[in-house]
């Protein structure tokens, strides 16, 4: 049985503290910001197992162009407890919490290449995207990010409301080939993107297991990186925006779905 609740005082955000360092390995926030934040329109909420904190999710107030929204910076499970539902759960329980202080519109920032988090983020929560981010927070050296860009998809949650994904005909999926078994590669992709206008929906596959496909091959990883930032980059830049992940029972990758913003009716960035 999980149990989610807010966390307010020292000594649960101190908790907070301990569990970053398991997740991230790396230094986590001081508590002198998180506390400052929770008392003034963030939230931090933690889910418990038998009293022991496994998940936490993190997120302070945004404002931009006359709007305040959710910044959503830090959701973490402990590995023992991961692919148990728990990020769900306390994505929900913020949503909650969200609009029960008044706002209208969550963000945070995502791997593009990690699955796991695309298909929680855009397939089952309902989030979009058309905002790409190179490189952005640096050079980190911490298990996830090491060695590579931090290229980011800064994700919109409109909690408020609900899109419905237009179908058509129309549809293009950029290629990709293996280079030996279940290791996909890139290919085309200057092609492919020439002839991308005429689509109103667009197919880009990331692989399966992106953290495995890094230990195996970190250049064909760069490799990935690279090419899916000009493709989203100029997906972005013709108005698509990538609405779920489509993932394949067999196969080395999923496939996002991005569509032309005008058949999803979605409005102009809030931030």
């Amino acid at each position: 049985m999980v149990e989610i609740r807010t966390l307010q005082t020292i000594q649960e955000l101190q908790l907070v503290q301990e569990l970053e360092k398991t997740v991230w390995g790396m230094e986590p926030i001081p508590v002198h910001q998180t506390i400052t934040a929770v008392k003034n329109g963030g939230l931090m909420l933690g889910a418990f197992v038998e009293d022991k904190l496994v998940g936490v999710s993190y997120s302070f107030p945004g404002y931009a162009n006359g709007n305040t929204y959710l910044c959503s910076h830090l959701l973490g499970v402990h590995p023992d407890y991961q692919h148990k539902g728990i990020g769900r759960q306390l994505k929900e329980e913020q949503k909650e919490a969200a609009l029960t202080l008044g706002y209208t519109m969550m963000t945070w920032t995502y791997d593009p290449l990690e699955s796991k988090n695309a298909y929680l983020n855009l397939s089952k929560l309902g989030g979009i995207c058309s905002t790409y981010v190179e490189n952005c927070y640096g050079d980190m050296d911490d298990s996830l990010n090491a060695g590579l860009p931090t290229d980011r998809f800064k994700l919109e949650w409109w909690i408020d409301r609900h899109f419905v994904i237009p179908k058509s005909e129309k549809q293009f999926s950029i290629p990709f080939e293996l280079v030996q078994e279940s290791v996909p590669k890139l290919v085309d992709v200057e092609s492919a993107l020439s002839r991308i206008e005429e689509n109103d929906i667009v197919f880009v596959p990331v692989p399966v297991f992106f953290q495995e496909l890094k230990q195996k091959d970190k250049l064909l990883v760069i490799d990935w990186r690279m090419k899916t930032r000009k493709i989203f980059q100029t997906l972005f830049a013709k108005g698509y925006v990538a609405v779920a992940l489509e993932r394949q029972q067999a196969g080395p990758v999923h496939f996002y779905k991005l569509v032309k913003k005008e058949l999803m009716g979605v409005e102009k960035h809030a931030y």
